[in-house]
């Protein structure tokens, strides 16, 4: 009978923990889903409040990161300057945990087809896109972006033309 009662309050037990983690990871994702609705409405206000003080954006290149306040500036200024519209198609979300290292936390992966309309005729891209978010304390603490920059860049009619010195 003890062993009934104990096998009983593990199960009560593991059922409460999972449940729990779901739970997390539910308001993880739709947190997630939340700021990039208010990348497509281009709401800048909500974009910075969806961000950690301390967030850092890194990606898509190699080197690049951006801290919250550069973020939404930059934001701000390819909307002003270079984007009419941002849509995310075919968009996915996975949660996850890690549970120790370098990138310990509760991460969002957004895969999704990402089309941009340019503005002035510039013409318009689609990329497939990754992002991972990490999530600390209900917000976005970092994100680490990654699409093929040259695809986009040969979509807008650029050409890549190697050196001339290359043997």
């Amino acid at each position: 009978m003890k062993n009934l009662i104990l096998i009983v309050g593990l199960s009560i037990c593991l059922a409460a923990c999972t449940s729990n983690t779901q739970k997390m990871q539910d308001e993880n994702i739709n947190l997630v889903k939340s700021y990039v609705k208010a990348v497509e409405d281009l709401d800048f206000k909500a974009m910075e409040n969806f961000l950690a003080d301390d967030y850092l954006g890194i990606g898509p290149s190699y080197g690049d990161s951006i801290g919250r306040d550069e973020a939404v500036e930059n934001w701000k200024s390819n909307v002003e300057n270079l984007y009419e519209k941002i849509q995310y198609t075919r968009s996915k979300f996975a949660a996850v945990t890690v549970p120790e290292g370098e990138n310990k936390g509760d991460w969002v992966a957004n895969w999704a087809e990402l089309s941009i309309v340019y503005k002035n005729g510039r013409g318009s891209v689609t990329i497939l896109a990754n992002t991972n978010y990490l999530i600390k304390n209900g917000k976005i603490a970092r994100s680490i972006t990654f699409y093929n920059e040259a695809d986009a860049l040969r979509q807008l009619g650029f050409k890549i033309v190697p050196p001339q010195n290359i043997e």
